[in-house]
């Protein structure tokens, strides 16, 4: 994966805010590279090709540095939160055959049974993986599932060389009908009752009139 991942790279020796802004000017992203021991080292990064990797989460990238190449994770992704224009981001370095502590997604598969919403508790795991074998998501099927039906961390299928770090008994999903319906079917059912006893109460009253004939 990583090697179709690569990214030519350049050193910053700009640094603040005006620096970054001209630089992004540019079609270019400020970014630092730190890990095993080395002084971080700050890049800049062609900035359409960096978007285009980041739509997938805990990506792997072969990074050219002026000749130098590095293998690094991406690990945080700094963005405006008007325009969601990248601003700045942090890359571990890291080795084949290395194992490194990720995030990943948990992506719900099918439907509940009907009238029920799956609730979800935790939408990613923490686990531990081979930095060039992460898995991009866990697939978690609610195909048919009961109201009261849970999914813990330990339930979710993981693959092999891949470790849980979350606590197994994490909630993941809970199967649950929405409080609307619950309130809804609790006034049909009071309703019933309710038209019931009148019924009853004109029964009886119908039968005292009879009576006094």
């Amino acid at each position: 994966m990583a090697d179709q991942n690569k990214l030519i790279a350049e050193d910053r020796t700009s640094f603040g805010k005006g620096a970054a802004r001209k630089l992004r000017a540019t079609h270019k992203i400020p970014a630092v590279v730190y890990g095993h021991g080395t002084d971080p080292r700050h890049i800049a990064l062609p900035g359409h090709e960096t978007a285009l990797l980041l739509r997938k989460s805990n990506v792997i990238v072969t990074l050219d540095i002026e000749g130098e190449k590095l293998l690094a994770l991406v690990k945080d992704v700094q963005k405006d939160p008007v325009r969601q224009l990248i601003e700045h981001i942090d890359m571990i370095v890291v080795r084949k055959g290395e194992k490194v502590t990720v995030d990943v997604y948990v992506h719900l598969e099918g439907e509940s049974a009907p009238g029920t919403i799956a609730m979800v508790d935790h939408n990613t795991l923490t686990v531990e993986a081979e930095a060039t074998h992460i898995p991009e998501s866990f697939t978690v099927s609610i195909e048919g599932l009961e109201e009261g039906s849970q999914i813990h961390a330990s339930d979710v299928q993981l693959p092999s060389g891949t470790t849980l770090i979350t606590d197994p008994e994490a909630l993941v999903v809970n199967i649950t009908v929405p409080r609307a319906t619950v309130a809804e079917d609790d006034e049909a059912a009071e309703s019933e009752t309710d038209e019931g006893e009148a019924a009853e109460g004109e029964s009886s009253e119908a039968d005292g009139s009879e009576s006094d004939d």
